[in-house]
C-alpha cells in the first residue's frame, strides 16, 4: 500500500500596484483613511492560479476586480513571493493579514 500523498499546495496571495489615479474613487479612499503620501495603493488578492495568470485575467476583465482592471499597472512580488505557495486555508487567512499589514504600514489597500 503506498503512503498517503501530501495536498499539493497551489494558493498564492499576490499584490498588485494600482494607478495613482485610484484615489479619485470615493469608495478607495473611504477604505483607506489612514494612506500616507509617497506610500503605493494596491489590490491584495488570493488566487489558486499563477499570480501572473489571475493578474491578466483581471486586467481581460475575467472575474476581475475593477479596481485592478481599470488601475491595475504589475505586480509586486516583493511583497508576496515569500508566502506562496500555501494551502487554500492559509492563502485566505494570509490575504487578510498582508491587506491589514499593508494599511497599517501607510499603504492604500483594496482587498475584496
Amino acid at each position: 500500500m503506498a503512503p498517503p500523498r501530501e495536498p499539493r499546495h497551489h494558493h498564492h496571495v499576490y499584490v498588485v500596484e494600482l494607478s495613482a489615479r485610484v484615489w479619485s474613487e470615493p469608495r478607495f479612499r473611504r477604505a483607506n483613511p489612514g494612506c500616507l503620501p509617497g506610500k503605493p495603493f494596491v489590490y491584495v488578492g488570493m488566487t489558486g492560479l499563477d499570480p501572473d495568470l489571475r493578474f491578466d485575467r483581471h486586467k481581460a476583465g475575467i472575474k476581475a476586480n475593477r479596481f485592478v482592471k481599470d488601475y491595475g499597472l504589475r505586480l509586486m512580488p516583493e511583497l508576496y513571493e515569500v508566502y506562496n505557495p500555501m494551502p487554500y486555508d492559509a492563502a485566505c487567512e494570509m490575504e487578510v493579514e498582508l491587506a491589514v499589514a499593508l494599511r497599517e504600514a501607510g499603504y492604500g489597500v483594496w482587498q475584496a
